[in-house]
């Protein structure tokens, strides 16, 4: 096993008396305080219980101790003597002002690995808002209406009648900065990991680290029999950047998949915080199932603090399948219960553009704890049902309102709801009264990260017209036709509805996205289910990341790469992971058409940092002793 630096754990070679990163001496040890603090009791430095470390999981019987993590490996337990570690300020990764002390231990009774219990409450402090955010000027989040059809018989009844909440965040305003985000990435390094998995997955982070502000703050967390926090929550200034990245091209691949701890210490690291940025995610990367997997439900693997509260979660988790051996159930679950998305990263070599993606969302967040209410102004229209996909609806008064609890809102993202109304007959008016029946009355509340203001908007009354007959021949509005249908499960329908009326209109629904991506996805996910063993391969992996994407109307980076899907160019690719400006299949499937301009710029950003790499290896490197920005 190779040397390493005690303080940064940077491979050492020859016998220099100091790190050639950090400084620190080759002697240098971690200090010991009787003040070390403990989460789950406290322990005496007694003589703990030596293990070989050939044999992690052997089931001793006499009692567990704390053991001390060797220096000479980051990642191998047991052998020396238990003390308390100290975070010792030589450390680039540790705050100057960090004083807290960890214990590496195993529960007593139980043949475990040592689990690290400890507060991470060493978080570097937040930047303040250069700009007085009270002069910013933000234009406001829209939101409109449309209803199915835009009369109905006075004399009849509708009952299901859809109607359709459109609401579009704003932009980023060009005099506000840039809201702050807190970043944890939670990265596989088992042994399936190596070799150039683990290279495109260090690339794909150092595009990451290079994308962030010195407002930003990054932490990174591996895991594979055990989690590791390799880095603390940490400004990414040009230093912070320089931190990361040596850290990141530490890592190595070796043992099993814990997903569990990984996240487990991903949410230490977010409770532990004593400060706090606007904006707080986690990406979870893994290309394999979980190891220790023991319990059916995948609730297990999301910490509590991580879970949703009310419908708002703490810190959403992007989970990342990297290649087809992961398992997709899981990852699509975590998403699920933290309102994050899962994607598909099929081709492994797009695994930078699939965070790319992500992080170009993650670093546009306009609006936050947006909120859309719904009241019905006429007495006898009721709300029957909101369609909200994941997001958390109510219907309430007895159908007289309705709520949709959108969240957190990337720059310009849009969100698509349908309420089905009963519409009530008209009886007693004559030709002379007001033919028009007004639906819902729309209105958002929500939270400006530009300015923190709280904002209210009011959107465009639904309003149907009740004439004494309607023709036969109401065009349907677009908005609204296709949801019906595919909310009813009637995906073949959709897909005619959308044909007819690509055909009836092929010019004004060219530029259609989401039409023209629809249908693509439809005839590419039939596809992937037409056999077993493609289901089993690819297509529950699609699935499931297609129904991540269309259930948070977010976009996800499953790659469609079928046989049904267009001839890819330099500048265009299936399914959100390239943009063409030609055509709309370029945006990828439906997933892709979720895509906000900040992540379509991201992805672009990162398409050409790749074909630079591929041209000329050597000029695009994110090795550690190039101390790039």
């Amino acid at each position: 096993m190779e040397s390493r630096c005690p303080a940064c754990f940077h491979p050492r070679s020859g016998t220099a008396a100091t790190c050639p990163v950090c400084d620190a001496a080759r002697t240098t040890t971690f200090g010991v305080s009787p003040a070390a603090r403990t989460v789950h009791g406290s322990f005496s430095p007694a003589q703990p219980e030596h293990r070989p470390t050939a044999n992690r999981f052997s089931f001793g019987g006499s009692p567990a101790q704390p053991e001390h993590l060797s220096t000479a490996n980051p990642f191998s337990f047991g052998g020396s003597p238990a003390q308390p570690v100290h975070r010792s300020t030589a450390n680039p990764f540790s705050s100057p002002s960090a004083t807290g002390y960890f214990w590496i231990w195993t529960a007593p009774g139980h043949g475990e690995p040592p689990l690290q219990t400890c507060v991470y409450d060493d978080d570097e402090t937040v930047v303040e808002p250069l700009l007085d955010r009270q002069s910013v000027v933000q234009e406001a989040l829209v939101l409109k209406t449309h209803c199915e059809i835009p009369a109905v018989a006075r004399g009849t009844a509708h009952d299901g009648f859809a109607v359709l909440v459109h609401a579009k965040a704003p932009g980023v305003a060009s005099t506000a900065e840039k809201t702050p985000v807190d970043l944890v990435t939670v990265l596989d390094v088992s042994g399936s990991m190596t070799g150039q998995k683990l290279e495109l997955l260090k690339d794909a982070m150092g595009f990451v680290v290079d994308n962030l502000g010195p407002a930003d703050r990054l932490s990174v967390v591996s895991f594979s029999d055990h989690a590791r926090r390799v880095t603390p929550l940490a400004r990414m200034s040009v230093a912070g950047k320089a931190s990361a990245k040596l850290a990141v091209q530490s890592l190595y691949a070796d043992g099993f998949t814990n997903i569990l701890k990984g996240l487990k210490m991903a949410a230490k690291v977010l409770d532990g915080r004593q400060h706090k940025n606007t904006v707080a995610s986690i990406i979870l990367l893994s290309d394999g199932k979980d190891s220790y997997q023991q319990q059916r439900s995948y609730q297990y693997l999301v910490p509590r603090s991580l879970a949703r509260r009310g419908g708002r979660p703490m810190a959403p988790i992007h989970t990342f399948g990297f290649g087809t051996d992961h398992d997709p159930a899981a990852m699509h679950a975590i998403a699920e219960l933290t309102g994050g998305t899962y994607s598909f990263i099929e081709n492994q070599a797009v695994v930078q553009d699939a965070f790319a993606q992500c992080i170009g969302g993650l670093l546009s967040v306009t609006a936050q704890e947006a909120w859309i209410a719904i009241t019905c102004p006429h007495p006898d229209v009721r709300v029957r049902d909101v369609k909200s996909g994941r997001h958390e609806s109510r219907v309430l008064a007895y159908g007289r309102a309705a709520s949709v609890d959108i969240g957190e809102l990337y720059a310009d993202e849009e969100r698509r709801f349908l309420l089905l109304v009963d519409v009530p007959r008209v009886a007693g008016v004559t030709d002379d009264d007001a033919m028009a029946t007004p639906l819902i009355k729309a209105s958002c509340t929500y939270k400006d990260t530009a300015t923190g203001k709280s904002m209210e908007v009011a959107g465009e009354d639904a309003i149907v017209q009740r004439p004494a007959e309607v023709t036969t021949d109401q065009e349907p509005s677009i908005e609204v036709e296709v949801e019906p249908a595919a909310e009813r499960g009637d995906y073949a329908e959709a897909a005619r509805i959308l044909d007819r009326r690509q055909k009836a209109a092929a010019g004004n629904l060219a530029g259609d996205a989401r039409c023209m991506a629809l249908v693509y996805e439809l005839g590419e996910l039939s596809a992937r289910v037409a056999t077993r063993r493609e289901y089993e391969q690819t297509g529950r992996s699609t699935l499931l990341s297609g129904m991540s994407s269309h259930e948070q109307q977010r976009a996800s980076s499953a790659s469609l790469f079928g046989s049904m899907a267009p001839a890819m160019t330099a500048g265009s690719a299936a399914r959100g992971h390239f943009y063409s400006e030609s055509s709309a299949i370029a945006f990828g499937a439906a997933a892709g058409a979720f895509a906000t301009p900040a992540m379509k710029n991201m992805v672009d950003s990162s398409r050409k940092i790749r074909e630079m790499r591929q041209q000329s290896p050597a000029t695009i490197n994110f090795a550690p002793n190039n101390g790039g920005s």
